[in-house]
């Protein structure tokens, strides 16, 4: 059986500033093309059977410069609908909303371009992506292009637990790649935050 490969894309203007960034379409800086680059002689060494990417320019860019071929957009893969957050870092939500924590508190309605997602929506997202990769993973890897939170999400989806358990997973650098596995029929994480 093939590993699922989870690669954050690389650095942006707002990752590197630690603001929101859900569906607001931000390029890669300098360093995230880099890192992209960077991701490409390990990836050609896995050469995946089939590669899905967020649509946003920032995912498809990294996969680009990876040199994954046959790249499939894929809407379940972007980022979380930040809702009034997009924008702004825990440092500002927590100066209006103290204490705020994403996986407990989630988000509050934004504008029409960003009406916010709650955790179940997000999960039930990931969990529809796994559906169609698990089938893929008999015949090799499988790689995809994500956000930060949609990876953790991701993640504790595929080893099974409540989308909740995210938390507990360190935050993937940008340029990182993340393995998830199987072992003796049980769903591992192989390895996390690779650069």
């Amino acid at each position: 059986m093939g590993e699922l490969i989870v690669i954050r894309h690389g650095q942006t203007e707002w990752s590197l500033s630690g603001r929101h960034a859900g569906r607001t379409d931000v390029p890669l800086t300098d360093a995230g093309e880099a890192a992209a680059r960077a991701l490409a002689p390990r990836l050609a060494r896995r050469r995946p059977i089939a590669v899905f990417s967020s649509p946003l320019s920032r995912a498809m860019r990294t996969a680009e410069l990876a040199e994954l071929t046959g790249v499939t957009p894929d809407p379940d893969l972007v980022e979380w609908d930040y809702g009034g957050y997009e924008g702004l870092t825990a440092g500002q939500i927590q100066a209006t909303r103290p204490g705020w924590d994403l996986w407990r508190d989630g988000v509050v309605p934004g504008g029409a371009a960003h009406p916010g997602e709650q955790l179940r929506q997000v999960a039930a997202r990931t969990d529809a992506v796994l559906d169609r990769i698990r089938p893929l993973l008999g015949d090799g890897d499988v790689a995809v292009v994500a956000h930060g939170h949609l990876a953790r999400v991701l993640t504790v989806r595929w080893l099974g637990l409540d989308a909740s358990a995210a938390r507990l997973l360190g935050h993937p650098h940008p340029g990182t790649l993340g393995f998830l596995a199987a072992e003796d029929g049980q769903p591992v994480i192989s390895a996390w935050n690779v650069p």
